[in-house]
């Protein structure tokens, strides 16, 4: 496989092979991906906050796997049940 040049994102020889440009890539006017991360600490993210946040979205998949498990457990018991 060819090196990939920055500016050649998906553009290769083979039809099999995808190139990928480097994920600091950022396109010209795109201050999105510029913007500086900041780590955050466990209790700030563990934190019961409403809206587009991301603990809003940690705390979403947590209850949708809890709800996914509860209705999977309950559904194993009842067929186990009835087969009996």
């Amino acid at each position: 496989m060819a090196p990939v040049e920055q500016g050649q994102v998906g553009s290769t020889t083979d039809p099999g092979q995808v190139a990928v440009a480097p994920i600091d890539a950022a396109l010209p006017g795109d201050v999105e991906s510029q913007a500086v991360v900041e780590p955050v600490g466990p209790e700030e993210l563990n934190a019961w906050r409403r809206g587009f946040t991301p603990q809003a979205e940690i705390w979403n998949g947590r209850l949708a796997m809890l709800g996914l498990s509860v209705g999977l457990t309950v559904l194993l018991i009842a067929r186990l049940a009835a087969g009996h």
